[in-house]
């Protein structure tokens, strides 16, 4: 019969996902081939899988026969000897391996580690360091450790990755998707969500996770924040699409927004792009998603003041920045279904706009025959001639490879009969024009005639984003602007993606063997500025409400009332307790002193009840009036033990009803 230690062993190779390389080139040096590297140190973020690959190593230096010494960082004195001490048969016996996790919580070793200890090493032993950080750069520089030190950064599971793991979790198909979305490819996002997922999924239409998911990753992902500032720096880059160092500054006034800047640029679940800094999607998920719960009012209200903030930008930013805020708005609403209809944020296949260059022309012609025809070719050289500086040509971010194009065609009234008879788009949307309300002189109509991407063809994708949000700030800034057009070839599906916010104008142009449907928007009748306030409120309205079922269970839920009570005298303990994380408790300005003040209402509330007369007096005499044992407080009352255990119960059970319905739906 296999021991426990080979189940276990077994159970993690079933459930191990990905990390193939990593444990191929370890396999390699526990062979004894001679190219392998004497040292593996792994970093990435919280959760990202470092102490579960690190797990799988030791399994396999087991399996090799190795002597194994393993150590957390988090338990290493400041003193190198205990290290030395605690790691001595890596010194001593061959072959040994030695396991440092946590290695960010003893990162001061570093230098003696490199210097001084691991040159003394055994013959044949191998170490792994694991931790948030890199090692120092003049290590892997180092021409003396270049070739024995092998260093990797973990990256997120891919998607095929991730939707293994949840497969093997048993989470139904449909359901998948949406833990995708929350977990990204963290490995310890999709595996607490898998893990819940198991165990309720099944029983949920839409999956979300619970609290206890939120707290773990909370703690996992991000660990310790040090002020109530860096927390609400932290929120405001979970809602961001990209978080500057000015954003902080117009959002959370007073703070020093270049302190907080220099703080988030340094935790490891954050990445740098052009316009700032991002978290890893489980990392802004877990934020938002516990902020939300934990306190919806202020979630809205820390997206309200981004949103305010971006409008201004709208108005007031330069030329060069005002085309990112509606994509950076928009982001902002992204769980709406108007805006899932319509918009990906997507990093992956990430893409960048440029000018239109004359070398450019040949292959935007070439991706226009092959995905529109040779009609449509012909009218993206007529319009390229006519008006090259609407064009834009998306690359790669990664590659620089041209993958699509766009055209976004300014064109004034009265309306250039060869443009009517050349193209028949441009014609239907001049002839809607005049049957609604003609555009009258010194004003012009925009029109976003070309999208071809022809990797993602007209489905929505980070190009049609992107000149969404070039089209919008252009609207927004342009004077004499009467209308702005839209064109699509597969028109009921995107008559069904925009309604809400274009109007379907019922045109529907030939071009060659293709149909197009034209959508509109007469911004003399709606300001953009305005129709983008109401498109935000109308997706607001699309999110669900605090109102509904808790992510916390009754159970935890009557357990935290009970812990509170039984700290009440204990100020420290009280202001830890797991009631201060419920949403009954979110938006207090004075946590613990509100806390206390709505649980002695909510036992007095209890007379009400003509059950609860004697249970509040039970309550009170247990828990509120210093009654230093349950014997005591039942004296107190001039009850018999029994008896006072009986109104006790009662009392209990009767004010976790009335808070869970409090923290169901708010207070009444």
């Amino acid at each position: 019969m296999a021991s426990v230690g080979e189940r276990l062993n077994r159970a993690r190779v079933r459930a191990f996902v990905g990390r193939d390389e990593e444990l191929g080139r370890f396999e390699e040096a526990l062979a004894g081939a001679p190219q392998a590297p004497f040292a593996f140190y792994v970093y990435g973020p919280g959760g990202i899988g470092k102490s579960t690959l690190l797990r799988r190593m030791a399994d396999q230096a087991r399996a090799a026969g190795r002597q194994l010494v393993e150590l957390d960082g988090r338990f290493v004195s400041r003193d190198p000897a205990d290290f030395e001490s605690a790691a001595g048969p890596f010194l001593n016996v061959a072959g040994s391996v030695l396991i440092v996790d946590s290695f960010e919580h003893c990162q001061w070793l570093e230098g003696w580690l490199w210097h001084q200890f691991l040159p003394r090493a055994a013959d044949d032993t191998l170490v792994v360091l694991a931790g948030r950080r890199p090692p120092q750069p003049q290590w892997a520089a180092d021409p003396a450790w270049s070739r024995l030190l092998h260093v990797t950064g973990l990256e997120p599971f891919s998607e095929e990755q991730a939707r293994r793991l949840l497969a093997a979790a048993e989470i139904r198909p449909e359901l998948r998707d949406r833990v995708l979305r929350f977990a990204g490819g963290n490995p310890l996002a999709l595996s607490l969500a898998a893990a819940a997922g198991s165990e309720g999924c099944g029983r949920q239409e839409i999956w979300a996770p619970s609290a206890d998911v939120l707290r773990t990753l909370l703690t996992g992902l991000i660990g310790e924040v040090p002020t109530a500032a860096h927390r609400r720096a932290l929120e405001l880059a979970a809602q961001a699409h990209s978080t500057s160092e000015e954003l902080l500054a117009a959002v959370l006034p007073g703070e020093d927004a270049h302190l907080l800047f220099s703080w988030l640029r340094d935790l490891p679940f954050m990445e740098s792009a052009l316009r700032g800094l991002y978290p890893h999607d489980a990392a802004r998920e877990t934020l938002a998603a516990d902020l939300r719960w934990r306190a919806p009012n202020a979630f809205e209200a820390m997206r309200r003041r981004l949103a305010d903030e971006y409008l201004r930008l709208l108005r007031e930013a330069p030329e060069d920045r005002v085309w990112t805020v509606t994509d950076e708005l928009f982001f902002l609403f992204r769980e709406g279904e108007a805006l899932a209809r319509l918009r990906t944020w997507s990093r992956e296949d990430e893409v960048h706009d440029r000018p239109l260059h004359p070398d450019d022309l040949d292959v935007v012609l070439r991706m226009a025959e092959e995905t529109e025809g040779a009609a449509s070719a012909e009218l993206v050289r007529y319009w390229a001639r006519r008006q090259p500086q609407a064009f834009s040509v998306y690359r790669l971010v990664s590659t620089g490879r041209i993958v699509a194009f766009t055209a976004r065609l300014a064109l004034p009234s009265p309306p250039d009969p060869l443009d009517l008879a050349t193209d028949p788009v441009v014609a239907a949307a001049w002839r809607y024009a005049d049957a609604t309300d003609p555009v009258g002189a010194g004003e012009h109509i925009g029109i976003s005639r070309f999208s071809v991407y022809p990797e993602r063809y007209q489905v929505p994708s980070r190009v049609i984003d992107l000149s969404s949000s070039r089209a919008q700030a252009e609207s927004a800034r342009a004077r004499g602007r009467a209308y702005g057009f839209a064109v699509y070839q597969d028109a009921e599906t995107w008559a069904e993606r925009v309604r809400g916010t274009l109007v379907d104008t019922g045109e529907r142009p030939r071009v060659g063997a293709h149909d197009y449907g034209l959508f509109a928007v007469d911004w003399r009748q709606v300001p953009v500025e305005t129709w983008l306030r109401r498109f935000m409120a109308a997706t607001e309205a699309d999110v669900p409400a605090r109102s509904g079922p808790s992510p916390v269970s009754r159970t935890s839920f009557d357990q935290a009332v009970r812990e509170a009570l039984g700290h009440w005298r204990d100020a420290g303990a009280f202001a830890a307790c797991a009631l201060m994380r419920a949403r009954l408790a979110a938006d207090f300005d004075e946590p613990a002193d509100e806390l206390r003040a709505l649980l002695r209402q909510a036992v007095d509330d209890l007379a009400g009840d003509p059950r609860g007369v004697r249970a509040r007096e039970a309550v009170t005499a247990g828990y509120l009036s210093g009654a230093p044992t349950q014997e005591a407080a039942a004296r107190r009352l001039g009850l018999p033990y029994g008896t006072y255990r009986r109104h006790l119960r009662q009392g209990l059970d009767l004010l976790c009803e009335a808070l869970w319905e409090r923290e169901l739906h708010g207070p009444r």
